[in-house]
């Protein structure tokens, strides 16, 4: 009986075992080619391992193991016939009609009870008092569901909290804030958004203009397009920008390549296609390397202000926020406009306060005055 082996796939050479997170089929099922199998974790990615071929799959490893890579987990018998529809049951007959029953006698009629003495009559009339009872003491209401449930940390979170606090401890990280006028941008998408879906088939969103913002200033601000290696100093003279994406398995930050060199447009497509790969759990290694810079967006999700963590070895990293109508100050008067707040934390073993500062600035400068994007000033 021919029999193909499912292995866990090479994921890069960094990735050597993971969780075996989910079967997506049951032992014995009839599976299709390129059908989806199992859901892997990994300390950088989450994947999925798809059928080679079809035929009825027996499971090897159970859901949860950690396994490496290479390692059988399923076998899939390429000969198997997929199982007979079952053929429809074959009708009960009918049961017989029963015979008629006789008709039932007529009863009796009986003689009526003799009346009670009126002594008896007199003495039913008179109700008797009722009886006060105690109210019953009310149960007391059952718990329900467990107090605690602990599971193991994945794979990819204990990665992420690594990093995370290696972050901290590593680099002399500082945080600048500041605000932006989001009115220009606002108008803009709403002038412009209906064309811009017909032509381009994607909506215009807040992050182009910021991804777009970012180049301009490091472009003016170099050092933090920059990071620390050992004792040397990176500089990078690309813009391969990393765009943080919540997932259900955690936060991942697929990077958008060369993002001085695509439209508006091009940016947004590509955000899309990432984040929609990150959240299906499709995303590739080669998807989260080589990015120079992050942009995290805490807006989403109605952060008004925080002090987001450099994402190593990157030297700095952008926070946005929710925007909120507030009061401020414009020529004098006191307006009411969408703000947003910005924040960048920066390495400041690299990175001057001064530098960070005038990136800061001229981001802000982009998104309200957004020509600034197309003369590149």
């Amino acid at each position: 009986m021919p029999l193909l082996e499912v292995k866990v796939p090479a994921m890069g050479e960094s990735i050597s075992s993971g969780i075996l997170a989910k079967w997506h089929v049951a032992e014995g099922d009839t599976v299709k080619r390129d059908q989806p199998l199992f859901e892997l974790e990994t300390d950088k990615i989450t994947s999925e391992g798809t059928a080679e071929a079809a035929g009825r799959i027996s499971l090897k490893v159970a859901a949860g193991a950690e396994v490496v890579i290479g390692q059988v987990v399923a076998a899939i018998d390429t000969e198997a016939a997929a199982a007979p529809e079952s053929a429809p049951a074959a009708q009960a007959p009918a049961p017989a009609a029963a015979p008629p029953s006789p008709p039932a006698a007529e009863p009796k009629p009986q003689a009526a009870p003799p009346a009670p003495p009126p002594e008896i009559k007199k003495a039913a009339a008179v109700p008797a008092a009722p009886v006060k009872l105690p109210p019953a003491p009310r149960p007391a209401p059952a718990p329900t569901g467990e107090r605690q449930t602990r599971r193991k940390l994945s794979p990819l979170r204990q990665r992420i909290a690594q990093r995370l606090v290696a972050a901290q401890h590593e680099a002399a990280m500082l945080t600048t804030f500041n605000e932006a006028d989001m009115s220009a941008i606002m108008g803009l998408r709403a002038r412009y958004q209906e064309d811009f879906v017909k032509k381009n088939g994607v909506k215009l969103g807040f992050m182009s203009f910021f991804v777009k913002a970012v180049v301009g200033a490091l472009r003016q601000v170099p050092a933090l397009n920059a990071q620390i290696d050992g004792d040397s100093v990176v500089e990078n003279h690309y813009y391969d920008l990393g765009v943080a994406v919540s997932t259900e398995k955690g936060l991942l930050v697929p990077v958008i390549r060369d993002c001085d060199a695509l439209s508006m447009a091009g940016i947004e497509q590509a955000i899309g296609a990432a984040a929609q790969k990150a959240r299906e759990g499709k995303i590739a290694l080669a998807d989260l390397e080589g990015g120079v810079f992050t942009i995290t967006n805490g807006g989403v999700f109605g952060s008004m202000l925080s002090t987001p963590i450099i994402n190593p070895p990157q030297s700095a990293i952008l926070g946005l926020h929710a925007i909120t109508e507030r009061p401020v100050a414009v020529g004098g008067q006191v307006v009411i406009r969408p703000m947003m707040y910005l924040a960048v934390s920066y390495d400041h073993r690299l990175v001057d306060g001064r530098e960070a500062v005038t990136f800061l600035v001229k981001v802000k400068q982009a998104i309200e005055d957004p020509l600034r994007l197309m003369l590149n000033v």
